[in-house]
């Protein structure tokens, strides 16, 4: 599925764009920004409007004692406010509408993108820094499209609206602020570029904060085993103490901006006395007129201050928008292929195959050849680093190999759609992924709406899942935890086998699946293992050579090459490298 829309990357310095490039998923709820907008603009309005009446409070109706407008003034006011307060109400509750659907899409799409990243892609990035994006950033987001935008809506409109007022009541002494608007936009724009670069700092530090967190937590029984704790703490307040500086760096340039901005204020504000202080223009100025543009000043300070306040918010949001959108501009899986396919036979060929991890200059794979033969066991041994994992990577289009090629039945991979190409195989590695969810669940994991309840129950019957969960109180239904914390290893394993085996898939991938187990464990497993690999193409990678001795054929690799390839006997008696890992595991035992 193509992403909802691919914009050029954005600058981090430009705010433009990027607003402008929010504002894009603002469209599906132009209603509620609207409205949020008119409530918004029609508080400060009446606002606005009531200091415009001060001069007609004071000339008409104190100074000239008018009493029937003071009564109908009286009588107008709860009006007023009941208005004012709606606007509000309005305003408030459809720019969280707005805000908070804004910021739910965006991080679903967020979500999604990183599905849809290459592997190599998550190879290069800490899971602590990418969780710190779908939560800190774009909670960053969401006060910048919310509180933030409200203030600068609100109280920007306010400030025109004094503006209005003062200049239709005296447009002399008004000049003043067209003085002092430009001083007080350098503040601003000097002060944004702080905001920005110290927001990024934050939200960096907050990634480390996340990645140390989740390695401590990851990693607990080993940190407590070696006596590590003071280690780990150290490490942590080292980054929480980085963090605080980068907080403490942003009030501070929030601080000095805010008084900045006030003396510039109030130095408009001493000119205006100066000026009124001239004996024949102060006779031209009524006395409500002079108190209303005296006041319309000094009311001026409190929205100068929110904005230049908000203005370190609505920086942080738009910090977090430019990370975010980096993110979201990051190449997707190169999904090329235009074939689909139903079930292959299993025939697997490796042509002239190289590859080279990104930023590793040796190359992990030279010049693979091999062919495996439909219904065949292939076992591909040799030591760690030698390129035996890489190979089934590199099948199942994890990575994307730099030259050669690999085909399915004749056919290249690369030809193949993704999906079509990766529900030819069923997997079973070494590193067990369960998800918090029923055993069941977990057994028929992306398959939920292709199959019986009688096909989840014979894939654990055929996996002996059942041999553990026929003693629990809700069998296949028990939660087993985050990862099957609840289980020990062999189950969990176990669970993996029969949703290889609900695959049903043509190519069966066996990546160190029985190398964690115990020995009882494993006899079970491989049990199950030999029920799994029935009229299928296997593919072991193993570093134990007795799950092996019975492959149809045993490929030896060594530095990213296959150096040898044969049957166990013709190995031995080749007197290789296989004999040399063979006597090593076997040999005085």
């Amino acid at each position: 599925m193509k992403p909802k829309y691919s914009p050029p990357p954005v600058a981090p310095e430009s705010t433009g764009p990027l607003f402008k490039r929010l504002l894009k998923y603002v469209k599906n709820y132009r209603l509620g920004f609207v409205l949020a907008v008119a409530g918004m603009v029609s508080y400060s309005a009446i606002d606005a409007f009531f200091f415009s009446q001060i001069q007609n409070f004071i000339d008409n109706g104190l100074t000239e004692k008018n009493s029937e407008l003071l009564f109908y003034m009286g009588l107008a006011i709860p009006f007023i406010f009941i208005t004012r307060g709606i606007a509000n109400f309005l305003a408030t509750y459809s720019l969280s509408w707005v805000g908070t659907h804004v910021v739910n899409e965006l991080r679903q799409d967020v979500f999604n993108h990183l599905i849809k990243v290459p592997v190599a892609f998550h190879d290069q990035n800490s899971t602590g820094d990418l969780i710190a994006k779908i939560t800190y950033d774009i909670e960053q987001v969401q006060a910048a499209s919310s509180k933030a935008l409200m203030t600068l809506v609100r109280e920007g409109a306010f400030v025109i609206g004094l503006l209005v007022v003062m200049f239709y009541l005296s447009w002399q002494l008004s000049l003043v602020f067209l003085v002092i608007g430009p001083v007080v936009g350098v503040v601003v724009k000097h002060v944004s570029r702080r905001f920005r670069m110290v927001s990024k700092r934050i939200q960096k530090a907050m990634g480390n904060v996340t990645s140390v967190s989740e390695q401590m937590l990851n990693g607990h029984k080993v940190v407590v085993m070696h006596g590590a704790q003071g280690i780990e703490q150290q490490k942590f307040a080292h980054i929480t103490g980085k963090t605080r500086q980068q907080q403490m760096k942003l009030v501070s340039t929030r601080a000095l901006s805010v008084s900045a901005i006030q003396i510039i204020a109030s130095l408009a504000l001493a000119a205006v006395l100066l000026i009124a202080s001239n004996p024949s223009f102060l006779e031209s100025l009524s006395t409500g007129a002079f108190t209303t543009v005296l006041t319309c000043m000094m009311t001026l300070l409190r929205p100068l201050k929110l904005l230049t306040t908000v203005n370190s918010e609505f920086q942080k949001g738009m910090a977090a928008c430019a990370s975010v959108f980096e993110l979201l501009d990051e190449a997707a899986e190169d999904d090329c292929g235009d074939k689909e396919i139903e079930r292959i036979k299993g025939k697997i060929e490796f042509k002239q195959l190289n590859f080279t991890y990104l930023g590793k200059e040796q190359p992990t794979l030279k010049d693979i050849n091999l062919t495996i033969e439909p219904g065949t066991t292939v076992a591909l041994v040799g030591k760690s680093g030698s390129g035996k994992s890489t190979l089934t990577n590199l099948l199942t289009r994890f990575y994307e190999y730099d030259s050669g090629e690999i085909k399915l039945d004749d056919i290249p991979i690369k030809s193949l759609r993704l999906a079509s190409l990766r529900n030819q195989f069923a997997m079973v590695s070494q590193h067990v992924i369960l998800f918090n969810d029923t055993i069941a669940n977990n057994i028929a994991y992306g398959m939920l709406d292709k199959v019986s309840r009688e096909d989840i129950e014979a894939a654990a019957k055929a996996g002996y899942v059942t041999d553990f969960t026929d003693s629990m109180p809700l069998g296949l239904d028990t939660q087993i935890g985050e990862n099957g914390m609840n289980l020990s290893g062999g189950q969990r394993q176990r669970i993996t086998i029969a949703r290889a085996i609900l695959r049903d898939a043509p190519v069966l991938i066996l990546d160190e699946a029985t190398s964690a187990l115990d020995t009882e464990s494993e006899k079970q497993i491989q049990t199950a293992i030999e029920s799994l690999s029935q009229n299928k193409t296997v593919i072991v990678v193993a570093h134990r050579l007795s799950t092996i001795e019975n492959a149809d054929k045993i490929v030896v690799m060594d530095k990213g090459e296959i150096v040898e390839a044969g049957t166990h006997q013709t190995l031995l008696a080749h007197n290789g490298v296989y004999r040399q890992i063979y006597d090593i595991q076997f040999v005085g035992h």
